[in-house]
């Protein structure tokens, strides 16, 4: 069980590294403007601030994750589960944010939810 709800917590994790790429390192360009819905090259410039800032948000919860796992790995189980269950629970809940402050961003809330709520609910049993 530890195997499959690392899996996923690992998932999760990348997926938040590739939000924040997006977010802090691409926002402008024409593929990421196009994901997030934003409709001209103007809106993101002026946005940049906003989502550089997110970006790094999502990158350090990928980090608590990751650092969960250093944690477990080297024989202390009760922090490493604390850390990795509160990153992904904190994944989880952003994603409920996203979509309570803008309904049209359903998909995009449970694309980012999805595998954050698996891992979280799997890391409950381990």
């Amino acid at each position: 069980m530890i195997v499959v709800a690392s899996i996923f917590a690992a998932l999760a994790a990348l997926l938040h590294v590739y939000i924040f790429l997006m977010e802090s390192l691409w926002w402008t360009k024409p593929r990421t403007r196009k994901t997030f819905g934003i409709t001209s090259a103007e809106v993101a410039e002026i946005t940049k601030p906003l989502a550089y800032n997110q970006g790094f948000y999502n990158l350090f919860l990928a980090i608590g994750v990751v650092i969960g796992f250093v944690l477990l790995a080297v024989g202390e189980p009760e922090a490493g589960r604390a850390l990795v269950l509160f990153s992904l629970a904190s994944m989880f809940v952003a994603a409920l944010v996203l979509v309570t402050a803008d309904s049209t961003k359903a998909r995009a809330a449970a694309t980012q939810g999805t595998l954050p709520l698996i891992g979280f609910v799997l890391f409950l049993f381990v």
